[in-house]
Protein backbone atom coordinates (compact mmCIF):
# COMPACT_ATOMS: atom_id res chain seq x y z
CA UNK A 1 0.00 0.00 0.00
CA UNK A 2 1.04 3.40 -1.17
CA UNK A 3 0.25 6.62 0.77
CA UNK A 4 0.93 9.62 -0.62
CA UNK A 5 1.48 12.90 1.32
CA UNK A 6 2.58 16.63 1.26
CA UNK A 7 0.57 18.01 -1.90
CA UNK A 8 -0.79 21.62 -1.14
CA UNK A 9 -0.75 25.65 -2.92
CA UNK A 10 2.51 27.47 -3.42
CA UNK A 11 3.02 30.50 -5.60
CA UNK A 12 5.83 30.15 -8.34
CA UNK A 13 9.76 29.79 -7.78
CA UNK A 14 8.58 27.94 -4.44
CA UNK A 15 9.57 24.58 -3.03
CA UNK A 16 7.55 21.99 -1.97
CA UNK A 17 8.14 18.25 -0.49
CA UNK A 18 5.49 15.40 -2.06
CA UNK A 19 6.45 11.76 0.13
CA UNK A 20 5.20 8.90 -0.44
CA UNK A 21 5.15 5.86 2.74
CA UNK A 22 4.88 2.68 1.45
CA UNK A 23 3.53 -0.35 3.30
CA UNK A 24 3.74 -3.83 2.92
CA UNK A 25 6.53 -4.34 0.61
CA UNK A 26 10.17 -4.89 0.88
CA UNK A 27 10.88 -1.36 -0.02
CA UNK A 28 14.37 -2.10 -1.61
CA UNK A 29 12.94 -4.55 -4.12
CA UNK A 30 11.17 -1.99 -5.84
CA UNK A 31 11.59 0.72 -8.21
CA UNK A 32 9.61 3.67 -6.94
CA UNK A 33 8.48 6.55 -9.01
CA UNK A 34 6.36 9.79 -9.27
CA UNK A 35 4.20 10.79 -11.97
CA UNK A 36 1.59 13.63 -12.29
CA UNK A 37 -1.49 13.84 -14.09
CA UNK A 38 -2.79 17.79 -15.16
CA UNK A 39 -6.78 18.47 -15.81
CA UNK A 40 -7.37 17.25 -18.94
CA UNK A 41 -4.23 15.33 -19.63
CA UNK A 42 -2.75 12.18 -19.56
CA UNK A 43 -0.63 10.63 -16.08
CA UNK A 44 2.84 11.55 -17.14
CA UNK A 45 6.38 10.07 -15.25
CA UNK A 46 8.54 12.80 -13.45
CA UNK A 47 11.01 10.62 -11.34
CA UNK A 48 11.96 7.53 -10.25
CA UNK A 49 14.93 5.78 -8.21
CA UNK A 50 15.91 2.83 -8.39
CA UNK A 51 16.86 0.32 -5.60
CA UNK A 52 20.34 0.77 -6.42
CA UNK A 53 20.02 4.47 -5.59
CA UNK A 54 20.03 5.18 -9.19
CA UNK A 55 17.74 8.31 -10.28
CA UNK A 56 15.91 9.65 -13.64
CA UNK A 57 13.76 12.30 -14.17
CA UNK A 58 11.88 13.73 -16.96
CA UNK A 59 13.36 16.37 -18.80
CA UNK A 60 11.17 19.16 -17.61
CA UNK A 61 12.26 18.62 -14.26
CA UNK A 62 15.76 18.12 -14.34
CA UNK A 63 17.81 20.19 -11.93
CA UNK A 64 14.43 21.34 -10.35
CA UNK A 65 13.12 18.09 -8.69
CA UNK A 66 15.11 15.48 -6.64
CA UNK A 67 13.57 11.79 -5.79
CA UNK A 68 15.63 10.77 -2.36
CA UNK A 69 14.13 7.44 -0.51
CA UNK A 70 14.55 6.19 3.05
CA UNK A 71 14.66 2.67 2.99
CA UNK A 72 14.64 2.43 6.58
CA UNK A 73 11.25 4.54 6.89
CA UNK A 74 10.34 2.89 3.48
CA UNK A 75 9.28 6.24 2.12
CA UNK A 76 10.57 7.85 -0.77
CA UNK A 77 10.30 11.98 -1.26
CA UNK A 78 10.01 14.28 -4.26
CA UNK A 79 11.93 17.45 -3.40
CA UNK A 80 10.08 19.83 -5.60
CA UNK A 81 12.39 23.55 -6.62
CA UNK A 82 12.08 26.43 -8.51
CA UNK A 83 8.09 24.97 -9.37
CA UNK A 84 6.09 26.41 -12.31
CA UNK A 85 2.44 26.50 -13.06
CA UNK A 86 2.78 23.69 -15.53
CA UNK A 87 3.66 21.86 -12.90
CA UNK A 88 0.35 22.00 -11.24
CA UNK A 89 -1.25 18.38 -11.51
CA UNK A 90 -1.93 15.45 -8.80
CA UNK A 91 1.18 13.40 -7.86
CA UNK A 92 1.25 9.90 -7.58
CA UNK A 93 4.09 7.52 -5.89
CA UNK A 94 4.20 4.11 -7.46
CA UNK A 95 5.82 1.21 -7.28
CA UNK A 96 7.13 -1.98 -8.94
CA UNK A 97 8.96 -5.02 -8.59
CA UNK A 98 12.43 -3.97 -9.89
CA UNK A 99 14.56 -5.56 -12.44
CA UNK A 100 18.34 -6.27 -13.43
CA UNK A 101 17.18 -3.65 -16.65
CA UNK A 102 19.40 -0.25 -16.50
CA UNK A 103 16.95 1.86 -16.15
CA UNK A 104 13.53 2.41 -14.96
CA UNK A 105 9.96 2.12 -16.98
CA UNK A 106 8.77 5.72 -17.89
CA UNK A 107 5.14 4.38 -18.53
CA UNK A 108 1.95 4.16 -15.95
CA UNK A 109 1.09 0.81 -17.16
CA UNK A 110 3.93 -0.55 -15.88
CA UNK A 111 3.81 -0.07 -12.25
CA UNK A 112 1.22 -2.27 -10.43
CA UNK A 113 0.99 -0.32 -7.35
CA UNK A 114 -0.39 3.28 -6.84
CA UNK A 115 -0.88 5.58 -4.40
CA UNK A 116 -3.63 8.32 -4.35
CA UNK A 117 -2.63 11.06 -4.98
CA UNK A 118 -1.61 14.04 -3.78
CA UNK A 119 -2.37 17.61 -5.40
CA UNK A 120 -0.27 20.08 -5.77
CA UNK A 121 -1.21 23.89 -7.00
CA UNK A 122 1.07 26.29 -8.34
CA UNK A 123 -0.08 29.68 -8.85
CA UNK A 124 1.68 32.24 -10.80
Amino acid sequence: QLQASGGGLVQAVDSLQVSCAASGVMFSLYDMAWFRQAPGKEREFVAAIKWTGGTYYTESVKGRFTISSDNGQNMVHLQMSSLKPEDTAVYYCAAEETSLVVGVPRSAPAYSYWGQGTLVTVSS
